[in-house]
């Protein structure tokens, strides 16, 4: 049997304290979720929603159920009948049923069961509501139909939910695995965001996408200019994953606008977030190919709410506070509601973090990271064989840079320069955000809503500051060699003259809909609706060297009438001393160099569907979705730099646009149900989807999802799907102008001349995955609110999208790895010299080299190329029961990687990268226990990643930290009435991450740990 999940309305999470109901559902088709419930308790029903079929409620089924608990016994009768019931929390605790055998309509069974208890009865479409009796306010007002008379009959129908993974109104749940994260989960955390909640889901990974992957400049991709914070499920990268706002795509964000920003949706309007953990492009279309996360925010609400919350890390930085006030009314046929958040969080500086603060990384077990371009800096001498400058002379410390004499320098000494020095590794961030929502009837079938959000966050950050391997000469007055050579390179780091690179951004993130749900009659509604959404991202970032005003301090060209600097009048760049060797004219003149970069990306959409039932079998309703869409995608990018040349470059990339069509459909085949149930068949489904989608840029797809589901007894469900899922190209990575140019690359000890090329490739096609999964879901008869869920699944990716050869740049001459983007050039072919020739003709750098000194064309461009095979088990446990005078609620969950293996190119072995590091490791955990016993609640929680090891097989530790929670919630009346206090503590024994020996002089793995340590929050919630 099937245990109700306590859910809170949105109307009011926090409404046990005050008497407002809290809800149960049950459902043969697994839970509703809290926007019926909203439906229920605070607006009225909805006429757009399916009327129940006639003969649906006079069907006779056979029922089993024993005498005893209440509670129990309709858990009984929602398995047995296949029909939702709502019923507030408490309105049954502690009642006794007679129970009930034999043949009844669920009309009939409901009344006998709940005969003699102070419940109202009412019908809402395929099921029941129950709500508390109500006493007559006067002699004339009639009491409300109870469980002793004949079912209330309501003019309209309870508007029936569509959860993600279905597009069918009342299916609930399907074959598919989802995962609900509710707004008490999201409050018990102690999270200010929902994109922190999700990135601690076991399924998530954290390698890409997010602020701090960006800034230890460990993220492969490097293109999350707006420091936004994606979602990862299964590691096959954040735009494999597909997020949505209310049912509606968000715009892309980063470089490529390939992935959503779920760090722009306010906190305070979210009212859960549904996580499907399966291929669904049958339903979605692109992207939905490790899942679909859908945060859906809160519409009906009536009154008002307060929030305010403070958060401050343990060791300094990452400083939090946010306020929000929502208000919100329904009345009869309709509601509003407006919500604003400010969010502020200061930056963690990587000074704040020892294992951070410093590139050497010796004191923590591991390697000195620090660079040698330094202040002062070294003399670097080309070696031959390996075709790398290597430190062979450091400037001496402490000195001017005057006066140095050719034994000045330090022979064999190299200086280093710690590059994590004045940066960040998490960003200051400000956020303000709002959300309006608004739904109305205007007519007996004819409902009319929609809503608007929009967010304007502001970033800023540190970087490690510029470096060059400068060449200075004799024309230098400065100059000196300590080998009498007329010419040196010399590695060179700014940071201490010009400071760190210090980069503000703009990430403004806008959507609205408009919808219409109409009753076409007979069960059937037709759903319309159009939404736009926008990204818009800017990033400034001034004093960056400009390496041509280098050049004319230095004295390697000559002064630029041009400018206003004079080398002989202001001051030659002297790039051998230390301290202050070069003054404040100088530094302004080369440090004035800048990048300011806006990216815009959008997305329009129209959808009409309709759906209803086909037709009946004895097993229930066979249900069908249909419908399609069309959805235009738009990108551009502007930049303004001036960081090699004396005159701004404008560089305008787009508007690049497509359009896309599709046409869906969705089927849900009840076999065999409680009506025609057998033994050890309770439940036989099948369930069919499909989706042919048009681009006009890259061709068709085609992508189907098959499903079963068998329920063997009342609280064991078996199921299965099958499914392909697709990711289209971006725009920019079709569209990208390209461009080629000269590069030296090593081979065989030579160093070769090549034609390198990069952008956009217009021959791209989707990348393709198939997927399957298999689970059990067990809802415990002798343990009411225990339930225990397991999935296997499996996803295959390829084609993936990626350029693999900057991924080895200087392996690739000679690598049969890397064949198929190597050509070999022949100066004696015509045909390779007539390609060259056209190549060279069309980039920017053409005349650079002769055509007969290229001895390859190497591709660089975003290609289709290799694989990812991912493969798992998902489980989780939840247990939810009242203990003498409190009540205990439970959850765990955990992922364990089989394996997760990638293929580079066609032409590579599939290479195993679980547990390594960088990569997802075998086993991620959580757990959490509640108590909760009147106004108060302790929550504690624990949070696991298992060890893994490095690429040379040095072991990562686990991680194992502990989360903590004080909550309280004024009872009674006066001005405490609707008052909440939560005290959080994350990470409550501070613990650090284990210690990674990165390349970049990270001391933590930032695709498995974070670096804020312990941190405590507090957050007041006032409802009024």
């Amino acid at each position: 049997m099937r245990r109700a999940q306590k859910i809170r309305p949105a109307t009011d999470a926090g409404a046990a304290s005050r008497g407002t109901p809290i809800l149960h559902t049950c459902s043969l088709r697994r839970r509703l979720l809290a926007g019926l419930a909203v439906c229920a308790f605070a607006m009225p029903l909805s006429v757009a929603a399916a009327q129940a079929a006639p003969q649906d409620q006079a069907q006779t089924v056979q029922f089993d159920i024993p005498a005893g608990n209440l509670d129990t016994a309709l858990l009984a009768f929602a398995n047995q009948s296949g029909r939702q019931l709502l019923y507030p929390q408490g309105l049954v605790e502690g009642l006794k049923s007679p129970g009930l055998k034999g043949r009844f309509t669920p009309d009939e069974a409901i009344a006998r069961l709940l005969t003699g208890a102070p419940v109202e009865i009412r019908r809402g479409g395929a099921g029941f509501v129950l709500k508390p009796r109500q006493t007559p306010t006067s002699l004339t007002e009639p009491l409300a139909q109870t469980a002793e008379g004949p079912l209330a009959s309501e003019p309209t129908q309870l508007e029936e939910l569509v959860v993600t993974g279905t597009l069918i109104r009342g299916a609930g749940n399907g074959v598919s695995p989802v995962v609900t994260v509710t707004r008490d989960e999201l409050d018990r955390s102690g999270r200010a965001n929902i994109s922190d909640l999700l990135a601690d889901l076991p399924q998530a990974f954290g390698g890409s996408a997010s602020p701090d992957t960006a800034l230890a400049a460990t993220d492969g991709t490097g293109s999350n200019l707006a420091m936004s914070t994606g979602v990862n499920l299964r590691g096959l990268g954040p735009s494999a994953t597909l997020v949505m706002v209310n049912g509606r795509r968000m715009a892309g964000s980063g470089l490529t606008g390939s992935f959503a920003d779920a760090s722009a949706i306010p906190a305070a309007a979210v009212d859960r977030v549904e996580v499907l953990l399966d291929g669904a492009s049958a339903l979605y279309g692109s992207d939905a190919v490790g899942g679909v996360v859908n945060i859906i925010l809160r519409k009906d609400f009536s009154g008002a709410e307060t929030r305010a919350r403070v958060g401050v890390a343990q060791g300094g930085g990452a400083f939090e506070r946010s306020i929000a006030q929502t208000l919100g009314k329904a009345w009869d046929g309709g509601h509003a509601l407006i919500s604003y958040e400010h969010y502020q969080r200061d930056r963690l500086a990587s000074a704040d973090r020892a294992f951070i603060a410093n590139a050497d990384l010796r004191a923590l077990g591991g390697s000195d990271h620090r660079q040698v371009a330094s202040h002062p800096g070294n003399i670097l001498v080309l070696d031959a064989a390996s075709g790398t400058y290597v430190p062979t002379w450091a400037i001496p410390a402490g000195q001017s840079g005057v006066g140095l004499t050719p034994a000045s320098f330090q022979a064999g000494v190299v200086n280093r320069e710690n590059q994590r020095l004045a940066t960040d590794i998490l960003p200051e961030q400000n956020r303000d955000a709002v959300y309006l929502a608004f739904g109305q009837r205007l007519a007996q079938r004819l409902e009319f809503s929609g809503d608007l959000r929009a967010s304007k966050r502001r970033n800023a950050f540190a970087m490690p500051g510029s470096i060059s391997n400068l060449t200075v000469t004799r024309a230098n007055p400065y100059f000196v060699s300590p080998n009498g050579s007329a010419s040196h390179v010399i590695g060179y780091s700014f940071t201490d003259e010009l400071g760190p690179l210090r980069s503000r951004g703009k990430a403004d993130s806008l959507g609205a809909s408009l919808a219409a749900a109409i009753d076409i009659g007979r069960t059937w509604r037709a759903d319309l609706y159009g939404a736009y959404a926008e990204e818009v991202t800017r990033r400034t970032s001034d004093h960056r060297l400009n390496t041509r005003f280098l050049s004319e301090a230095l004295g390697n060209i000559a002064d630029d009438p041009a400018t206003s600097y004079s080398a002989a009048r202001d001051g030659y760049f002297n790039p051998f001393g230390d301290g202050a060797a070069n003054s404040r004219a100088v530094l302004d003149f080369i440090g004035s160099g800048y990048i300011h970069t806006r990216y815009v990306s959008t997305v329009t959409t129209l959808n009409a569907q309709v759906d209803g039932t086909l037709l009946e079998l004895p097993g229930g309703s066979v249900k069908l979705a249909v419908g399609g869409q069309f959805r235009q995608e738009h990108f551009d990018t502007r930049t303004l730099a001036k960081t090699s040349r004396a005159t701004e470059t404008r560089t305008v990339t787009g508007p690049f646009e497509r359009k896309i069509s599709a046409g869906f459909l969705e089927l849900r085949i009840p076999l065999i149900g409680a009506a025609n149930a057998l033994p050890g068949v309770q439940r036989l489904e099948l369930s069919l989807a499909g989706r042919m989608e048009h681009y006009d840029d890259v061709g068709d797809t085609k992508n189907p999802k098959f499903g079963v589901l068998w329920a063997p007894t009342g609280s064991t469900t078996f199921r299965a799907s099958y499914g392909t899922s697709f990711r289209a190209p971006s725009l920019p990575e079709v569209f990208e102008p390209q461009d080629a140019g000269p590069v030296f690359l090593p081979n065989a000890g030579v160093n070769r001349l090549v034609l390198l090329r990069a952008g956009g490739n217009p021959t791209l096609q989707p990348e393709k995955a198939k997927s399957w999964t298999a689970g059990v879901d067990y809802v415990s008869a002798r343990w009411p609110g225990l339930k225990l869920s397991a999935t296997w699944f499996d996803t295959r990716f390829t084609g993936q999208i990626g350029t693999p050869v900057y991924e080895n740049i200087y392996n690739v001459l000679g690598n049969p790895a890397y064949a198929p983007f190597v050509q070999t050039l022949s100066a004696s072919n015509p045909a390779d010299q007539a390609k060259i020739a056209a190549l060279l003709a069309t980039t920017t750098s053409g005349g650079l080299y002769p055509a007969s000194a290229y001895t390859a064309i190497v591709d660089g461009r975003y290609v289709n190329t290799g694989g990812l095979h991912v493969q798992g088990l998902d489980v989780s446990a939840r247990l939810g029961r009242p203990i003498g005078a409190g009540r205990l609620d439970v959850t765990a969950a955990a992922t364990y990687l089989i394996d997760y293996e990638r293929k580079l190119t066609p032409a590579t072995v599939w290479l195993s990268l679980v547990n390594t590091a960088g990569q997802p490791v075998d086993l991620r955990a959580k757990a959490s226990a509640t108590w909760t016993q009147g106004s108060w609640s302790v929550t504690g929680g624990l949070n696991y990643v298992d060890d893994y090891a490095t690429a040379a097989g040095v072991r990562i530790d686990r991680w194992t930290t502990l989360d903590a929670q004080v909550a309280w919630r004024a009872s009674g009346e006066g001005m405490a009435k609707g008052l909440s206090l939560a005290l959080s503590v994350q990470n409550l024994l501070a613990t650090d991450p284990p210690f990674y020996d990165t390349p970049q002089g990270i001391g933590y793995d930032t695709a498995n740990a974070d670096p804020l340590g312990r941190f405590v929050s507090l957050q007041l919630t006032k409802r009024w």
